[in-house]
């Protein structure tokens, strides 16, 4: 796990080495065991390329990067892990390429050096990496199915600039962003983030999970990122539920055994949810030798805390185990730390549970952490999508099932008939009825905060951005929405949470969930194979892991996760956050005397508490720091 920080400068700069220098300093953590920059003077500018490493396969000074392939035509900087490097490394030797290292960068090289972009589906792995072709006088940027390895970007005056964080884009531009007013609306009054292109800095861009931009260093910056892979949700209508079961488990072990491979300490992520303690049996099953450390967050409510179920995966798995228990003083200390390394704002105090955890295995000597993020997403966890499977079996004229459906989905805890009826009339109405709805459930376009006469002046959009939909979505609306949670909004911005959090403890989190051929099998199943008529979510893999996972686990009917008491944490901080929201930001379409209005009714107990607050300060936070 790596950072990687890169620009084409044609009028080039007198201190481009000084702003390689600081871009790789931004990005220091994310790899303290090696780095290095070179620069390649060329016709028509000065190309630079850095890397930050991580070491974790092959630790030798062998994967030292830039890397070149051995004509020299290629050099690369590469942020991840190619986990199926053996298996391709062996492919190669057999039609003649010579490896002088156990590096999966060396791998990478020699697969893009002999296929080109084609191999890029056959990589199993998190990747995220600017390769320069000589040759060609371009150069190609890449980023992984799902996004788990950020990479940023941005067009400035001539030159071409990118790295794995934001902060690394900035020392590259030699100055402070401007604020996207589009992204910070959208975040402050809807919660939506990392659900696109833009970030909250204007003109610096994600490259979006799935995408590569090629761009040809002389002439006009034209290219657009192209999609190079993206989930499909055909259904395959002849798997019996048993075989899928078993096809299901076969694929997700094969995961679990590749995303072992490390050359350095490794452990578990453990909630006691499904999916976390998925991944934790699995390894056991797999390695039922192999030392296995888990690392928890247990949340100090009672109400909240899932430490029953952590134990009872530890004893059966033989586990090393270490928790965590944060308090609110303990997030004021690390707050402004927790906000400069997310680089954008996000939405919870949930992300400092995981920030703590990732401490938590950095101190116990343990540099790569196994996650069962991205479970929920492919597999209809959550509150089971019940009103994109109740239109589903509408459109497939079956009306009574969907009556049933609705009936058995209610009578799980934190569940209600009349939730599941709004959710499937919102997943029917669009446009102003749709807006209107929401806003008869108090959810406003233009809360009294914001001034709505400037976003209107820059034609900011001031309605809440519904989700894409597939074309091909018809009586498959489940996976439909899963496909786009994936890819687009949703699981971006939990990568994005993980990544930072991981990083800033230089220790590599792996998500064996996310991979491209256990996406396709899942997304091909029937929809109730993922959420039953019973009202049961990931049922597929519930049955799939019987046998692997205790059955006490596999029978949960409840979801925590990362739960942290976020109400207890705000209110009993009152009096130091309403300073911070007065704290005065100069933004005309931001009224923060009308936030501090709202604030003190939800102390005082006239407003219910809402995630809001904590975007407030968030926003303010990270516009000091970075504005």
């Amino acid at each position: 796990m790596c950072g990687i920080a890169g620009a084409y400068w044609r009028s080039v700069p007198r201190e481009l080495r000084g702003r390689m220098a600081a871009a790789l300093r931004a990005i220091r953590h994310r790899g303290p065991d090696d780095e290095g920059f070179d620069v390649y003077e060329l016709g028509t500018g000065v190309l630079a390329l850095g890397h930050t490493r991580l070491s974790i396969l092959d630790l030798s000074s062998a994967g030292h990067q830039p890397m070149y392939s051995k004509d020299q035509r290629f050099s690369i900087a590469f942020n991840g892990e190619i986990y199926n490097y053996r298996e391709l490394r062996n492919e190669l030797r057999s039609i003649g390429r010579i490896f002088s290292s156990n590096s999966d960068t060396e791998v990478l090289l020699a697969s893009w050096q002999e296929w080109g972009a084609s191999c890029l589906p056959k990589l199993e792995g998190m990747f995220a990496f600017a390769i320069f072709d000589r040759l060609e006088g371009a150069i190609t940027c890449v980023r992984d199915a799902f996004g788990i390895k950020p990479f940023f970007y941005c067009f400035d005056e001539g030159a071409f600039l990118f790295a794995s964080e934001i902060p690394a884009v900035l020392a590259l531009l030699g100055r402070r962003g401007e604020l996207n007013w589009q992204r910070a609306y959208d975040y402050l009054v809807h919660g939506d983030y990392d659900s696109g292109p833009q970030t909250f800095l204007q003109g610096v861009f994600h490259l979006e999970p799935g995408h590569i931009l090629q761009l040809k260093l002389e002439g006009p910056f034209c290219n657009e990122p192209q999609l190079w892979w993206s989930p499909t949700i055909k259904e395959n209508p002849r798997i019996d539920f048993a075989d899928a079961a078993d096809r299901v488990r076969a694929q997700f072990l094969h995961n679990i055994r590749l995303h072992l491979r490390s050359d350095v300490p490794l452990g578990a992520a453990l909630s006691g949810g499904v999916d976390s303690s998925a991944v934790a049996c699995a390894m056991r099953h797999i390695e039922p030798d192999m030392p296995i450390s888990t690392f928890s967050y247990i949340a100090g409510s009672s109400s909240l805390s899932e430490e029953s179920w952590v134990d009872q995966v530890n004893a059966s798995i033989g586990a090393s185990p270490h928790k965590v228990i944060v308090s609110s003083e303990e997030l004021l200390a690390d707050l402004e730390d927790m906000i400069k390394l997310q680089g954008e704002p996000f939405g919870s105090t949930s992300i400092y549970a995981q920030y703590r955890v990732f401490k938590l295995a950095k101190d116990s000597g343990v540099t790569v952490v196994l996650d069962g993020q991205g479970a929920d997403e492919m597999l209809a966890g959550y509150n089971g999508y019940p009103g994109q499977r109740i239109r589903s079996l509408l459109e497939q004229g079956r009306a009574a099932e969907a009556f049933s459906f609705l009936e058995e989905w209610a009578r799980w805890p934190g569940r209600s008939r009349i939730e599941g009826v709004k959710r499937a009339v919102a997943e029917h109405v669009q446009g102003p009825i749709y807006h209107a709805l929401r806003h008869l459930n108090g959810m406003r376009d233009i809360p009294a905060w914001i001034n709505a006469g400037p976003l209107e002046e820059r034609e900011v959009l001031g309605r809440y951005p519904r989700r894409r939909s597939l074309d091909e979505a018809a009586g498959r609306r489940v996976v439909a929405e899963l496909a786009v949670s994936l890819t687009h909004r949703g699981l971006p911005a939990l990568l994005r949470h993980e990544d930072r959090n991981s990083m800033r403890f230089s220790v590599e989190s792996r998500v064996p969930f996310l991979t491209t051929r256990f996406v396709d099998l899942v997304l091909s199943l029937p929809e109730s194979y993922l959420i039953s008529p019973r009202g049961e979510t990931k049922s597929v893999f519930r049955a799939a892991m019987r046998g692997i996972v205790p059955d006490a686990i596999l029978n949960r009917r409840d979801k925590i996760g990362f739960a942290t008491p976020e109400r207890d944490w705000m209110l009993g901080m009152a009096n130091t956050i309403r300073p911070w929201l007065l704290d005065e930001l100069g933004l005309p379409f931001l009224r923060q005397t009308e936030i501090v209005k709202e604030f003190d009714s939800i102390v005082e107990g006239k407003r219910p508490f809402s995630w809001q607050v904590w975007r407030w300060v968030n926003f303010i936070h990270w516009c000091k720091l970075f504005l």
